[in-house]
C-alpha cells in the first residue's frame, strides 16, 4: 500500500519505517526538517517530503494519492501541547478527508476508567477522537508504557532502578500498568494497515503482564541483576514534586517528565483485546516484561539502539536547523574561534571529534561541564545526561549530551546545536583541514547569537572561563590524537549487528 508516515523522527516512527518497507509498502515520511533524516538507513527505499502538521498547505500535498496515513506526532513538551495537538489533528484529518485516503492509524495512550484524566491522556484521547469523527475510517492503537531501548518510559524506570537502592516514592507506584514491548507496538502498527475499511475504533493494546510500577523496578532490577529495591512510598509526593526528582536522577527532562508521570497517576489497564479478532498475536505471543527489558538493554550494551526518545527534539529548545554565520543573523553573534596544527592524522583527528560526549566526555574541565549539566537539570533543561547512541558514530539529528547533531560532514566537520537554557541560539563547530605536508589542523568555533540584554550579559559573564573550558578541548582533543590510538573503532561489521527488540516481523 502507499502510506505516509508522520513523526518519522520519533521514537516509534523511526522504527516503524524499516517495518513497512520490509512488509512491501510504499512510504512517504513527512518531516519539518528532512535534514534529520540525512543518515538513516532507510533513506533510499523512502520518499521524503517537507511538512509541517500545522499547515493546510503541507497536509494537502503531504496525503495526495495516499491511502494509509500514520500518524505519530505529539507536542508533548509544548507549553500549549493540547491546542497544538487538536489543531494539528484537525488539519491533517480534513486533508485526508478530501485526498480519499483509505484509512488513519494513530498511536495514544490507553484511556483510564477514573477521571478527571491528566493533560497528556486527555490530548491523546481527544485527537483519537478527532480522527475517528473525520470520516476517514480510523485505527487507534492505545498503549500505556512502551518498554524499549531508548524509551522515555523505559530510560525513566531503568535510571530510576539502577541509580536508587532505596527510594521515597509516591503512591502511584502501587498502581496497576500494563507495559507493552515496543516490538509488538511495531507489529500492531504495521498489521493495522491491513484491517478492513469498516473498522473505526480505539483498540487498547498491551504485553501479557499487569504489574505495578514498584513491582516493574523490582523486576527490571533482577534482570540486570542487580540487588534488591527498598521502596518507601509515602503520601506527600505529587506528581508535579515527582517530577523534579525525575529530572534530577534520570536523562528525561522534567518538561517530558511531568506528563509521564501524571498519566501514571491513573491505572492504565486494557479494558479489551479486540485487536485480536482482526489481527493474529505476534509469533510466539506477545512478550512478557522480563523479555522486553532484556531486550532492551542487550541493545544498550551493544551501543544498538536505532532511536531514543530524545531523537525528536525538546520543546523549549531551537527546532529547526540554522545557518551559523555571522551573514544571517542581522544582529550580534559571539564566535570564540580557536585552531591548531597536529601531527595526526586526519582520519585519526576525526574519530576524536566524533567520539566526544556521552561515556568519552568532553576533553576539558570536567567538573564545569558536570556543573552546568546539574544547573541546566535543575531549570528544567537536558542536562548532560542523554548521552549517545553510540559511542564513536553520530547521525544527523540525534542528541548528543545536551546539544543536537546539526550538520555532519565526515570527516570534515561536525556542528552541534545547543539544547540547554541559555538566553539565546548556540552552536559548537568542531572541524578538521589536512594539511598539505602531513598532518591536520582542528578548528574549533563556538557561537552564540544572544536574546535580548539577558543574552549579551551572559555570553561576557562567561567568557573569562573560554580560555580554560574551550582552550582545554582544543588541547585534549588534539593531545588524544597525538596519543597513538585514541579511539579503538569496532569493525563495520560488528557496528551492524542486531538484536530483534525493535523487529515488528520478528
Amino acid at each position: 500500500m502507499r502510506c505516509v508516515v508522520f513523526g518519522a523522527t520519533g521514537y516509534i516512527g523511526g522504527r516503524l519505517v524499516p517495518e513497512l518497507v520490509a512488509a512491501g509498502h510504499q512510504v512517504r515520511v513527512v518531516a519539518r526538517t528532512p535534514d534529520k533524516l540525512a543518515e538513516v538507513p532507510w533513506l533510499d527505499k523512502v520518499e521524503v517530503v517537507r511538512g509541517d502538521v500545522t499547515s493546510e498547505e503541507d497536509m494537502r500535498a503531504a496525503v495526495a494519492d495516499q491511502e494509509v496515513v500514520y500518524y505519530l506526532v505529539h507536542s508533548l513538551t509544548e507549553r500549549d501541547f493540547t491546542g497544538i495537538d487538536q489543531r494539528a489533528a484537525h488539519i491533517v484529518a480534513a486533508a485526508a478527508r478530501s485526498a480519499g485516503v483509505r484509512r488513519i492509524i494513530y498511536l495514544g495512550g490507553i484511556v483510564p476508567r477514573q477521571t478527571p484524566l491528566s493533560r497528556h491522556l486527555a490530548s491523546r484521547a481527544e485527537v483519537g477522537e478527532i480522527f475517528r469523527e473525520s470520516g476517514v475510517p480510523t485505527a487507534e492503537l492505545r498503549a500505556a508504557v512502551i518498554i524499549g531501548s531508548g524509551s522515555a518510559s523505559f530510560e525513566m524506570l531503568r535510571y530510576l532502578s539502577e541509580r536508587l537502592p532505596a527510594m521515597i516514592t509516591p503512591r502511584w507506584v502501587h498502581n496497576r500498568i500494563q507495559p507493552i514491548a515496543v516490538r509488538d507496538v511495531i507489529y500492531y502498527l504495521v498489521r493495522s494497515a491491513e484491517l478492513p475499511d469498516d473498522v473505526n475504533r480505539a483498540f487498547d493494546i498491551g504485553g501479557p503482564d499487569i504489574l505495578t510500577y514498584l513491582s516493574m523496578m523490582r523486576k527490571f532490577a533482577t534482570v540486570a541483576g542487580l540487588p534488591r529495591r527498598m521502596v518507601l512510598p509515602v503520601p506527600v509526593l505529587t506528581p508535579w514534586l515527582s517530577a523534579q526528582w525525575v529530572n534530577v536522577v534520570t536523562p528525561v527532562p522534567r518538561a517530558l517528565a511531568i506528563p509521564l508521570i501524571e498519566s501514571l497517576v491513573h491505572e492504565v489497564v486494557c479494558g479489551e483485546h479486540d485487536i485480536n479478532t482482526y489481527i493474529p498475536e505476534p509469533e510466539g505471543g506477545p512478550t512478557t516484561f522480563e523479555t522486553a527489558v532484556e531486550l532492551a538493554l542487550a541493545r544498550v550494551r551493544n551501543a544498538q539502539v536505532p532511536t531514543r526518545w530524545s531523537d525528536a527534539g525538546i520543546g523549549g529548545a531551537p527546532s529547526d536547523p540554522l545557518p551559523s554565520d555571522p551573514e544571517w543573523s542581522g544582529g550580534s553573534l559571539y564566535e570564540d574561534i580557536r585552531e591548531k596544527r597536529t601531527s595526526a592524522s586526519p582520519v585519526t583527528l576525526w574519530a576524536v571529534i566524533e567520539s566526544i560526549g556521552g561515556e568519552n566526555g568532553w576533553y576539558s574541565f570536567p567538573l564545569a561541564w558536570s556543573l552546568r549539566g546539574w544547573i541546566d537539570r535543575l531549570t528544567g533543561g537536558v542536562g548532560l545526561r542523554r548521552g549517545r547512541k553510540h559511542p564513536h558514530t553520530l547521525h544527523t539529528g540525534e542528541a548528543l549530551d545536551w546539544w543536537r547533531v546539526e550538520y555532519i560532514d565526515r570527516p570534515r566537520l561536525l556542528r552541534l546545536r545547543a539544547e540547554m537554557r541559555v538566553p539565546g541560539l548556540a552552536w559548537l563547530e568542531l572541524g578538521v583541514e589536512p594539511e598539505p605536508d602531513g598532518g591536520a589542523r582542528y578548528r574549533q568555533r563556538a557561537i552564540f547569537q544572544p536574546h535580548g540584554l539577558v543574552g549579551h550579559l551572559y555570553w561576557k559573564a562567561i567568557a573569562p572561563f573560554h580560555g580554560i573550558v574551550f582552550g582545554g578541548m582544543v588541547r585534549n582533543i588534539i593531545g588524544t590524537a597525538e596519543s597513538g590510538t585514541p579511539v579503538d573503532l569496532p569493525p563495520a561489521d560488528d557496528r551492524l549487528v542486531t538484536t530483534p527488540e525493535g523487529s515488528g516481523g520478528r
